[in-house]
């Protein structure tokens, strides 16, 4: 007979928290818990934001009706610790510590591991996880160079998004992902672009907070000299201006909002400033997947655009006006990474996946 394994995921992200609830791969239940800019705005930092994230999640677990106690085992999107090879990782203190100090960043998929541990830990013979974390690296080694030896790219992006959706477009095309290039454009609260060749992601804009096309709260790659002198004109702190370029920038700085869909439905409406950002949005994520398809060298089986922004029709066929002279441009709308956190959970429960320690 079978065992079954009761498994919580908890994936937060810059403007909602997604949990679901699975009876070993089969999802027994599923939700959004959004949050609006006004709401963090209260919060010092992200590691402020903990109790209020993991108070709502128990909550909407008590209105479902679920009992924590029977659950086998609580996996977390992973965070910015150390970056690590692609795999799952048991949580311990050495991790949750570097969760805590944001050895790489701060970032809201830092509460995922310290989210899960808690909740574990209340119920004995659980167990917690992370995988795929931001900072899965598999940079080549001429990908790192800035420009200045002071600075080097580092690899920060949406790694269990972007590797969940390309295995399942390779398995769509009967294919392994091992086998294929593809560039893959997550479209999020953030938003990646990756070059991936024949299973790595040999480069990608680090996301978070430096590089790329700017995002619903991310200004993305700026202007150097202007972003150095504002930096010492003394019109903002150093912790204001970091908001700038994460949490308040992209569309929250031109027009307010942090939600695309509003944007969306505002340009639909008419409203041309709207739909101008939209659009220069669109045109810089077209111009970060056609830099990614140079990476290739132009041999780029498939584009892949998903993440939740991957919804707006209007953003999609602006992309796909943009670079389908490149490859074929297949559209996940949203992500598959609540389904690839519980599977990557059971096969570590049934045994089939060993999960790696965090040193």
């Amino acid at each position: 007979m079978e065992e079954i394994y009761r498994i919580l995921a908890i994936n937060p992200g810059s403007t909602s928290t997604k949990v679901a609830v699975y009876r070993n791969t089969k999802s027994r239940f599923i939700k959004t818990i959004r949050h609006s800019a006004e709401e963090l705005a209260g919060f010092k930092n992200i590691t402020g934001q903990f109790r209020y994230r993991k108070e709502m999640i128990l909550a909407e677990l008590e209105n479902a009706g679920i009992d924590v106690r029977q659950l086998s085992a609580v996996i977390g999107r992973g965070g910015l610790v150390k970056p690590i090879e692609s795999g799952v990782y048991e949580v311990n203190e050495q991790m949750k510590e570097d969760l805590r100090k944001g050895v790489m960043g701060q970032h809201a998929s830092n509460l995922g591991g310290l989210i899960a541990d808690e909740i574990a830990r209340s119920v004995p013979g659980a167990r917690a996880f992370i995988a795929d974390p931001v900072v899965v690296d598999e940079l080549q080694d001429i990908a790192r160079l800035s420009g200045h030896p002071r600075f080097e790219r580092r690899s920060v992006f949406h790694a269990l998004n972007h590797k969940a959706i390309a295995k399942a477009h390779a398995r769509s095309q009967d294919r392994k992902y091992e086998d294929m290039n593809l560039v893959v454009a997550h479209l999020g609260g953030g938003i990646s672009v990756g070059a991936h060749r024949r299973g790595r992601v040999v480069d990608v804009n680090q996301a978070l907070d430096g590089e790329g096309p700017f995002s619903p709260e991310r200004s993305g790659t700026l202007p150097v000299g202007e972003l150095v002198d504002f930096c010492f004109s003394g019109e903002a702190t150093r912790e204001e201006i970091r908001k700038m370029i994460t949490g308040k920038g992209g569309l929250v700085a031109y027009l307010g909002t942090n939600d695309a869909y509003e944007v969306e439905m505002r340009a639909r409406k008419g409203d041309e400033k709207a739909r101008l950002v939209q659009e220069s949005m669109a045109y810089q994520i077209g111009k970060a997947i056609a830099s990614m398809a140079a990476v290739l060298h132009g041999e780029v089986d498939s584009i892949i655009i998903t993440g939740g922004i991957a919804h707006n029709t209007d953003v999609v066929e602006y992309l796909k006006k943009m670079v389908s002279f490149i490859a074929p441009v297949a559209v996940y709308p949203g992500e598959d990474e609540m389904n690839a956190l519980a599977l990557n959970a059971y096969l570590v429960m049934t045994g089939d996946v060993k999960a790696k320690e965090y040193v």
